[in-house]
Protein backbone atom coordinates (compact mmCIF):
# COMPACT_ATOMS: atom_id res chain seq x y z
CA UNK A 1 0.00 0.00 0.00
CA UNK A 2 1.00 3.62 -0.45
CA UNK A 3 3.17 5.00 2.34
CA UNK A 4 3.96 8.62 3.11
CA UNK A 5 7.09 9.51 5.00
CA UNK A 6 6.08 11.24 8.20
CA UNK A 7 8.15 12.71 11.01
CA UNK A 8 7.07 12.14 14.59
CA UNK A 9 10.40 13.25 16.02
CA UNK A 10 11.08 16.23 18.32
CA UNK A 11 13.09 17.91 15.58
CA UNK A 12 13.16 18.19 12.69
CA UNK A 13 9.36 18.30 12.67
CA UNK A 14 6.72 18.24 9.90
CA UNK A 15 7.10 21.26 7.61
CA UNK A 16 4.49 23.93 6.96
CA UNK A 17 3.73 23.90 3.19
CA UNK A 18 3.61 27.71 3.03
CA UNK A 19 7.07 27.86 4.62
CA UNK A 20 8.42 25.39 2.07
CA UNK A 21 7.01 27.46 -0.79
CA UNK A 22 8.38 30.71 0.63
CA UNK A 23 11.78 29.15 1.13
CA UNK A 24 11.92 27.73 -2.40
CA UNK A 25 10.93 30.97 -4.11
CA UNK A 26 12.94 33.56 -2.17
CA UNK A 27 15.96 35.02 -3.97
CA UNK A 28 16.59 38.50 -2.50
CA UNK A 29 20.14 39.52 -1.61
CA UNK A 30 20.66 40.05 2.09
CA UNK A 31 21.96 43.63 1.74
CA UNK A 32 18.89 44.98 -0.06
CA UNK A 33 15.80 46.90 1.00
CA UNK A 34 13.62 43.85 0.25
CA UNK A 35 15.50 41.64 2.68
CA UNK A 36 15.74 44.38 5.31
CA UNK A 37 11.96 44.70 5.25
CA UNK A 38 11.57 40.93 5.72
CA UNK A 39 14.26 40.85 8.42
CA UNK A 40 12.64 43.62 10.44
CA UNK A 41 9.18 42.09 10.06
CA UNK A 42 10.50 38.73 11.26
CA UNK A 43 12.26 40.20 14.30
CA UNK A 44 9.11 42.09 15.30
CA UNK A 45 7.04 38.93 14.85
CA UNK A 46 9.47 36.86 16.88
CA UNK A 47 8.97 39.19 19.85
CA UNK A 48 5.26 38.39 19.75
CA UNK A 49 5.90 34.68 19.23
CA UNK A 50 8.19 34.50 22.25
CA UNK A 51 6.02 36.92 24.21
CA UNK A 52 8.69 39.43 25.18
CA UNK A 53 9.53 43.12 25.03
CA UNK A 54 13.25 42.32 25.07
CA UNK A 55 15.46 42.38 21.99
CA UNK A 56 15.22 39.23 19.89
CA UNK A 57 18.00 37.97 17.64
CA UNK A 58 17.75 35.31 14.92
CA UNK A 59 21.02 33.66 13.90
CA UNK A 60 21.94 31.25 11.14
CA UNK A 61 22.94 28.19 13.17
CA UNK A 62 21.46 25.33 15.14
CA UNK A 63 20.03 25.80 18.60
CA UNK A 64 23.32 24.60 20.05
CA UNK A 65 25.00 27.60 18.45
CA UNK A 66 22.90 30.01 20.52
CA UNK A 67 23.37 27.80 23.57
CA UNK A 68 27.10 28.34 23.08
CA UNK A 69 26.52 32.07 22.56
CA UNK A 70 24.71 32.27 25.89
CA UNK A 71 27.84 30.94 27.61
CA UNK A 72 30.45 32.89 25.64
CA UNK A 73 28.57 36.19 25.91
CA UNK A 74 27.47 35.98 29.54
CA UNK A 75 30.41 34.42 31.39
CA UNK A 76 34.09 34.87 31.98
CA UNK A 77 36.64 32.09 32.57
CA UNK A 78 36.50 31.09 36.23
CA UNK A 79 32.87 32.14 36.73
CA UNK A 80 30.80 29.80 38.84
CA UNK A 81 27.62 28.68 37.06
CA UNK A 82 24.86 26.35 38.15
CA UNK A 83 23.83 23.75 35.59
CA UNK A 84 20.56 21.88 36.08
CA UNK A 85 20.72 18.64 34.13
CA UNK A 86 18.22 15.83 33.72
CA UNK A 87 19.13 14.44 30.31
CA UNK A 88 21.35 14.70 27.25
CA UNK A 89 20.65 18.37 26.65
CA UNK A 90 21.27 19.31 30.26
CA UNK A 91 24.59 17.53 29.89
CA UNK A 92 25.28 19.72 26.87
CA UNK A 93 25.10 22.77 29.15
CA UNK A 94 27.78 21.18 31.33
CA UNK A 95 30.05 20.62 28.35
CA UNK A 96 29.60 24.15 27.07
CA UNK A 97 30.25 25.72 30.47
CA UNK A 98 33.46 23.75 30.89
CA UNK A 99 34.57 24.55 27.34
CA UNK A 100 34.59 28.26 28.23
CA UNK A 101 36.41 27.78 31.49
CA UNK A 102 33.48 28.14 33.86
CA UNK A 103 33.34 26.34 37.17
CA UNK A 104 30.19 24.29 36.66
CA UNK A 105 28.30 23.29 39.79
CA UNK A 106 25.99 20.57 38.47
CA UNK A 107 22.66 19.62 40.00
CA UNK A 108 21.80 16.35 38.32
CA UNK A 109 18.68 14.22 38.61
CA UNK A 110 17.98 10.89 36.90
CA UNK A 111 16.69 10.83 33.34
CA UNK A 112 12.93 11.36 33.26
CA UNK A 113 12.79 13.28 36.51
CA UNK A 114 12.78 16.99 37.31
CA UNK A 115 14.31 19.19 39.98
CA UNK A 116 13.41 19.93 43.56
CA UNK A 117 13.13 23.69 43.97
CA UNK A 118 14.59 23.39 47.46
CA UNK A 119 17.68 21.67 46.08
CA UNK A 120 18.10 24.46 43.55
CA UNK A 121 17.77 27.08 46.28
CA UNK A 122 20.46 25.33 48.32
CA UNK A 123 22.81 25.32 45.32
CA UNK A 124 22.20 28.94 44.39
CA UNK A 125 24.92 30.64 46.40
CA UNK A 126 25.79 34.32 46.07
CA UNK A 127 28.79 33.60 43.83
CA UNK A 128 26.74 31.88 41.11
CA UNK A 129 26.82 34.08 38.01
CA UNK A 130 24.39 32.17 35.80
CA UNK A 131 21.91 29.29 35.91
CA UNK A 132 21.40 27.05 32.88
CA UNK A 133 18.35 24.82 32.39
CA UNK A 134 16.00 23.33 29.80
CA UNK A 135 12.30 24.20 29.64
CA UNK A 136 11.69 20.79 28.08
CA UNK A 137 14.29 18.01 28.19
CA UNK A 138 13.54 16.45 24.82
CA UNK A 139 15.78 13.44 25.44
CA UNK A 140 13.36 12.27 28.15
CA UNK A 141 10.10 14.12 27.47
CA UNK A 142 10.25 15.90 30.84
CA UNK A 143 9.00 19.41 31.56
CA UNK A 144 10.81 21.60 34.10
CA UNK A 145 9.25 24.25 36.31
CA UNK A 146 10.73 27.36 34.68
CA UNK A 147 8.45 29.67 36.65
CA UNK A 148 9.50 28.17 39.98
CA UNK A 149 13.18 28.15 39.03
CA UNK A 150 13.00 31.77 37.86
CA UNK A 151 11.49 32.86 41.16
CA UNK A 152 14.39 31.33 43.07
CA UNK A 153 17.00 32.82 40.74
CA UNK A 154 15.46 36.28 41.03
CA UNK A 155 15.99 36.06 44.79
CA UNK A 156 19.73 36.11 43.99
CA UNK A 157 20.16 39.47 42.28
CA UNK A 158 23.35 38.85 40.30
CA UNK A 159 22.54 35.47 38.75
CA UNK A 160 21.22 35.31 35.20
CA UNK A 161 18.71 32.64 34.17
CA UNK A 162 19.31 31.06 30.76
CA UNK A 163 16.65 28.70 29.43
CA UNK A 164 17.00 26.30 26.52
CA UNK A 165 13.41 26.35 25.25
CA UNK A 166 14.26 24.94 21.83
CA UNK A 167 11.39 22.45 22.12
CA UNK A 168 9.57 24.47 24.79
CA UNK A 169 8.69 27.62 22.83
CA UNK A 170 5.44 27.04 20.96
CA UNK A 171 4.56 24.00 23.07
CA UNK A 172 4.62 25.43 26.60
CA UNK A 173 3.01 28.49 28.14
CA UNK A 174 5.98 30.67 29.16
CA UNK A 175 5.89 34.20 30.59
CA UNK A 176 9.43 35.19 29.72
CA UNK A 177 9.38 38.78 30.94
CA UNK A 178 6.97 38.26 33.82
CA UNK A 179 9.00 35.42 35.31
CA UNK A 180 12.33 37.17 34.78
CA UNK A 181 14.01 34.87 32.27
CA UNK A 182 17.19 36.63 31.09
CA UNK A 183 18.00 34.59 28.00
CA UNK A 184 15.68 32.14 26.23
CA UNK A 185 16.59 30.05 23.19
CA UNK A 186 14.53 28.53 20.38
CA UNK A 187 15.11 26.71 17.09
CA UNK A 188 13.44 26.89 13.69
CA UNK A 189 12.98 23.13 13.29
CA UNK A 190 10.59 22.76 16.23
CA UNK A 191 7.25 24.52 16.79
CA UNK A 192 7.94 26.99 13.98
CA UNK A 193 7.45 24.17 11.44
CA UNK A 194 10.58 24.89 9.39
CA UNK A 195 13.81 23.09 8.49
CA UNK A 196 16.83 23.35 10.79
CA UNK A 197 19.15 26.28 10.27
CA UNK A 198 17.90 29.22 12.34
CA UNK A 199 18.11 29.70 16.10
CA UNK A 200 16.78 32.63 18.06
CA UNK A 201 16.95 34.20 21.49
CA UNK A 202 15.36 36.92 23.59
CA UNK A 203 17.87 38.81 25.74
CA UNK A 204 17.07 40.88 28.84
CA UNK A 205 18.72 44.20 29.66
CA UNK A 206 20.41 42.49 32.61
CA UNK A 207 22.01 40.07 30.15
CA UNK A 208 23.09 42.82 27.74
CA UNK A 209 24.75 44.61 30.66
CA UNK A 210 26.62 41.40 31.60
CA UNK A 211 27.99 41.12 28.06
CA UNK A 212 29.93 44.34 28.53
CA UNK A 213 32.02 42.80 31.32
CA UNK A 214 32.15 39.14 30.22
CA UNK A 215 35.57 38.19 28.87
CA UNK A 216 35.03 34.79 27.23
CA UNK A 217 36.20 34.71 23.58
CA UNK A 218 33.57 35.19 20.88
CA UNK A 219 33.49 36.25 17.24
CA UNK A 220 30.67 34.92 15.04
CA UNK A 221 28.51 34.58 18.14
CA UNK A 222 29.23 38.07 19.49
CA UNK A 223 25.64 39.06 20.17
CA UNK A 224 26.52 42.71 20.57
CA UNK A 225 27.45 42.78 16.87
CA UNK A 226 24.14 41.14 15.99
CA UNK A 227 22.19 43.64 18.09
CA UNK A 228 23.93 46.56 16.40
CA UNK A 229 23.31 45.12 12.93
CA UNK A 230 19.69 44.25 13.72
CA UNK A 231 19.00 47.89 14.60
CA UNK A 232 19.74 48.65 10.93
CA UNK A 233 17.62 45.77 9.64
CA UNK A 234 20.53 43.47 8.92
CA UNK A 235 22.47 40.56 10.34
CA UNK A 236 26.15 40.89 11.19
CA UNK A 237 27.09 38.12 8.76
CA UNK A 238 25.47 36.40 5.79
CA UNK A 239 22.08 35.07 6.92
CA UNK A 240 20.19 32.03 5.64
CA UNK A 241 17.94 34.23 3.50
CA UNK A 242 15.56 31.52 2.31
CA UNK A 243 15.01 30.35 5.88
CA UNK A 244 14.08 33.88 6.90
CA UNK A 245 11.43 33.80 4.18
CA UNK A 246 10.15 30.52 5.58
CA UNK A 247 10.11 32.03 9.07
CA UNK A 248 8.03 34.93 7.82
CA UNK A 249 5.51 32.47 6.34
CA UNK A 250 5.42 30.45 9.59
CA UNK A 251 4.72 33.57 11.64
CA UNK A 252 1.91 34.50 9.22
CA UNK A 253 0.40 31.05 9.69
CA UNK A 254 0.53 31.35 13.47
CA UNK A 255 -0.96 34.85 13.26
CA UNK A 256 -3.85 33.39 11.24
CA UNK A 257 -4.37 30.80 13.98
CA UNK A 258 -5.04 33.77 16.28
CA UNK A 259 -7.41 35.50 13.83
CA UNK A 260 -4.81 38.09 12.99
CA UNK A 261 -3.18 38.29 16.42
CA UNK A 262 0.20 36.58 16.64
CA UNK A 263 0.17 36.36 20.43
CA UNK A 264 -3.21 34.64 20.35
CA UNK A 265 -1.91 32.36 17.60
CA UNK A 266 1.01 31.36 19.81
CA UNK A 267 -1.43 30.45 22.57
CA UNK A 268 -3.43 28.33 20.12
CA UNK A 269 -0.27 26.61 18.94
CA UNK A 270 0.66 25.76 22.52
CA UNK A 271 -2.88 24.57 23.26
CA UNK A 272 -2.72 22.31 20.20
CA UNK A 273 0.51 20.73 21.46
CA UNK A 274 -0.94 20.30 24.96
CA UNK A 275 -4.05 18.59 23.63
CA UNK A 276 -2.17 16.29 21.25
CA UNK A 277 0.20 15.38 24.08
CA UNK A 278 -2.68 14.57 26.42
CA UNK A 279 -4.28 12.43 23.71
CA UNK A 280 -0.99 10.58 23.15
CA UNK A 281 -0.47 9.92 26.85
CA UNK A 282 -4.01 8.56 27.20
CA UNK A 283 -3.51 6.34 24.16
CA UNK A 284 -0.24 4.93 25.49
CA UNK A 285 -1.77 4.14 28.87
CA UNK A 286 -4.71 2.42 27.21
CA UNK A 287 -2.22 -0.01 25.64
CA UNK A 288 -0.65 -0.75 29.02
CA UNK A 289 2.46 1.31 28.29
CA UNK A 290 4.25 3.41 30.90
CA UNK A 291 5.18 7.05 30.44
CA UNK A 292 8.84 7.68 31.10
CA UNK A 293 8.80 11.29 32.36
CA UNK A 294 7.48 12.16 35.79
CA UNK A 295 6.33 15.60 34.57
CA UNK A 296 5.61 15.03 30.87
CA UNK A 297 6.06 17.84 28.36
CA UNK A 298 3.74 18.85 25.55
CA UNK A 299 6.41 18.78 22.84
CA UNK A 300 6.81 15.01 22.93
CA UNK A 301 5.87 11.91 24.85
CA UNK A 302 8.56 9.49 25.99
CA UNK A 303 7.23 5.97 26.44
CA UNK A 304 9.04 3.12 28.16
CA UNK A 305 9.49 0.09 25.97
CA UNK A 306 7.56 -3.04 27.06
CA UNK A 307 9.53 -5.50 29.16
CA UNK A 308 11.93 -7.51 27.06
CA UNK A 309 11.56 -5.31 23.98
CA UNK A 310 14.39 -3.12 22.73
CA UNK A 311 12.85 0.22 21.74
CA UNK A 312 15.02 0.13 18.63
CA UNK A 313 12.73 -2.63 17.36
CA UNK A 314 9.73 -0.33 17.79
CA UNK A 315 11.48 2.49 15.95
CA UNK A 316 12.44 0.11 13.15
CA UNK A 317 8.93 -1.33 12.84
CA UNK A 318 7.39 2.13 12.57
CA UNK A 319 9.74 2.88 9.70
CA UNK A 320 9.39 -0.42 7.87
CA UNK A 321 5.61 -0.75 8.17
CA UNK A 322 4.47 2.86 7.92
CA UNK A 323 7.51 4.92 6.84
CA UNK A 324 6.93 6.86 10.06
CA UNK A 325 9.93 8.15 12.00
CA UNK A 326 9.80 8.10 15.80
CA UNK A 327 12.85 8.63 18.00
CA UNK A 328 14.73 6.10 20.10
CA UNK A 329 16.04 6.94 23.54
CA UNK A 330 19.36 8.80 23.77
CA UNK A 331 22.48 7.99 25.73
CA UNK A 332 21.83 5.55 28.55
CA UNK A 333 18.12 5.34 27.58
CA UNK A 334 18.76 4.02 24.08
CA UNK A 335 16.83 0.79 23.70
CA UNK A 336 14.70 1.56 26.77
CA UNK A 337 12.24 4.16 25.51
CA UNK A 338 10.86 5.66 22.33
CA UNK A 339 9.73 9.24 21.77
CA UNK A 340 6.71 10.40 19.80
CA UNK A 341 6.59 14.16 19.20
CA UNK A 342 3.53 16.35 18.69
CA UNK A 343 5.12 19.64 17.80
CA UNK A 344 4.87 22.13 14.97
CA UNK A 345 2.70 21.36 11.93
CA UNK A 346 0.96 18.51 13.70
CA UNK A 347 -2.71 18.05 14.52
CA UNK A 348 -5.53 15.79 15.68
CA UNK A 349 -5.39 13.49 12.63
CA UNK A 350 -1.64 13.02 13.00
CA UNK A 351 -2.21 12.02 16.63
CA UNK A 352 -4.91 9.51 15.79
CA UNK A 353 -2.84 8.09 12.96
CA UNK A 354 0.33 7.49 14.98
CA UNK A 355 -1.61 5.87 17.82
CA UNK A 356 -3.37 3.52 15.40
CA UNK A 357 0.03 2.64 13.90
CA UNK A 358 1.44 2.09 17.40
CA UNK A 359 -1.15 -0.64 18.02
CA UNK A 360 0.06 -2.58 14.97
CA UNK A 361 3.71 -1.97 15.81
CA UNK A 362 3.25 -3.36 19.33
CA UNK A 363 1.43 -6.41 18.05
CA UNK A 364 4.29 -7.20 15.69
CA UNK A 365 7.25 -6.57 17.99
CA UNK A 366 5.76 -8.21 21.09
CA UNK A 367 3.90 -11.05 19.39
CA UNK A 368 1.07 -10.48 21.87
CA UNK A 369 -2.56 -9.67 21.27
CA UNK A 370 -3.40 -5.96 21.13
CA UNK A 371 -6.87 -4.54 21.49
CA UNK A 372 -7.09 -2.60 18.26
CA UNK A 373 -8.74 0.74 18.73
CA UNK A 374 -8.02 0.97 22.46
CA UNK A 375 -5.49 3.79 22.18
CA UNK A 376 -7.52 5.60 19.54
CA UNK A 377 -10.63 5.41 21.71
CA UNK A 378 -8.78 6.83 24.71
CA UNK A 379 -7.41 9.68 22.59
CA UNK A 380 -10.84 10.39 21.13
CA UNK A 381 -12.28 10.70 24.62
CA UNK A 382 -9.60 13.24 25.57
CA UNK A 383 -10.32 15.21 22.40
CA UNK A 384 -14.06 15.14 23.03
CA UNK A 385 -13.60 16.43 26.57
CA UNK A 386 -11.38 19.21 25.29
CA UNK A 387 -13.90 20.13 22.61
CA UNK A 388 -16.70 20.13 25.15
CA UNK A 389 -14.71 22.43 27.43
CA UNK A 390 -14.14 24.88 24.58
CA UNK A 391 -17.83 24.96 23.76
CA UNK A 392 -18.76 25.58 27.37
CA UNK A 393 -16.23 28.40 27.50
CA UNK A 394 -17.72 30.00 24.38
CA UNK A 395 -21.27 29.65 25.70
CA UNK A 396 -20.29 31.14 29.05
Amino acid sequence: MLRKNRLFTPGPTPLLPAAQTAMASFTAHHRTADFRALFQRVLAGMKEFIGTQHDVLVLSCSGTGVMEASVSNLTSPGDKVLVLTAGKFGERWTGLAKAFGCKADVLSVPYGETFSLNEIRAKLTSDVRAVYVQATESSTGARHDVKGIAKIVREQNDALLIVDAITGLGTTHLDVDGWGVDFIIGGSQKALMMPPGLAYCAVSERAWKRMETATSPRYYFDLRKERKAAAKGESAYTPATSLFAALGAALDFIRDMGNGNLSNGREELVNNAELCAEMTRAGARALGLKLFAAAPAAALTAISSPDGVDSGMIVKEFRESFDAVVANGQGEMKGKLFRMAHIGYYDYLDTIGILAALEHVLARVTGSAVEYGASVRAAQEVYARGLSGKRQLVEA
